[in-house]
């Protein structure tokens, strides 16, 4: 029996016995953004893949984390590991993303994690 195939690549090389995103700790820079921050979330194009839900995007949120540095899903997608970003975990009032939503809970919340590249000060 043959042993599988694994890739080898620079990512790959680099994660192992680390772990990711571990790895790319201290290649982000400081974060642009702190806990408690208001953000909006922009709505670039993206192309065959992104971590970006559509619903977020024009939404206001605000950090509650900074969680890790780490490539964007849509640049790790490529292979291109060399932009290193810092990820944060965002809440969201549920009324801002649906406005449809009932009265009765508007005080319902959403939090989902976004890197940098997708956020700016509201």
């Amino acid at each position: 029996m043959s042993k599988p195939h694994y890739d080898t690549g620079h990512h790959i090389k680099k994660a192992k016995g680390v772990g990711d995103p571990q790895c790319f700790s201290g290649e982000a820079g400081k974060p642009k953004f702190k806990v408690g921050d208001r953000v909006r979330i922009k709505n670039l194009p993206d192309i065959f893949y992104t971590r970006c839900q559509m619903y977020t995007r024009g939404a206001e949120a605000t950090v509650a984390e900074i969680v890790y540095e780490s490539p964007a899903p849509e640049d790790e997608a490529w292979d291109n590991t060399e932009h290193v970003e810092w990820f944060y975990s965002l809440i969201f009032k549920q009324k801002d993303l649906w406005p449809e939503y009932p009265d009765a809970f508007a005080d319902d919340t959403l939090e989902t994690e976004l890197s940098e590249r997708w956020l700016e000060p509201a």
